[in-house]
């Protein structure tokens, strides 16, 4: 299936074909697609005359970014200091038991995928995980299946 880039003129329209907002389309992209495909990069960096490496370049150094399709829940673990000392390891294995996938996969269905971060800033709360944006604290691998449960079920609001 070959990709129309409707959506993605739609965002340089946004951000003016500018260079200078190439992360802010980078990110827009991200938001649309759950990732940056390949050929999307390709396609803007034609639009903006930029190589297509300085493009990846970006879209590997800043870590928001992902080359590989992300989840429609895309679950972050905090693996900061005060989560690893609250267990946040745990967390790890409820999440591959329930999904059997591990930090950096997407489930078969691209339902879920999952990442360990350095810190979510979120210590009071150790040991931490968030949900497309919603951050879940003081968990135990048992809250943690939980969740994940209801959101297999469809639930909007896990917690």
């Amino acid at each position: 299936m070959e990709r129309t880039f409707e959506k993605v003129e739609e965002i340089l329209k946004k951000h003016q074909y500018k260079k200078e907002n190439l992360i802010r389309i980078l990110l827009d992209v991200q938001k649309n697609y759950r990732h940056l495909p390949e050929d999307v990069v390709n396609y803007i960096a034609v639009a903006l005359e930029l190589p297509p490496a300085k493009i990846f370049g970006v879209g590997t150094f800043y870590s928001q970014f992902s080359l590989k399709p992300k989840g429609e829940y895309t679950i972050l673990v905090c693996d900061g200091t005060a989560c690893h000392m609250e267990g946040s390891l745990s967390l790890l294995k409820a999440i591959e038991e329930e999904l059997n996938i591990k930090p950096g996969e997407v489930t078969r269905d691209l339902k879920f995928s999952v990442d360990q971060v350095g810190c979510l800033g979120a210590c009071a709360l150790a040991p931490a995980m968030v949900i497309n944006d919603e951050v879940y604290g003081n968990l135990t691998p048992e809250k943690v299946k939980d969740i994940i449960r209801k959101l297999k079920e469809g639930e909007q609001n896990a917690q």
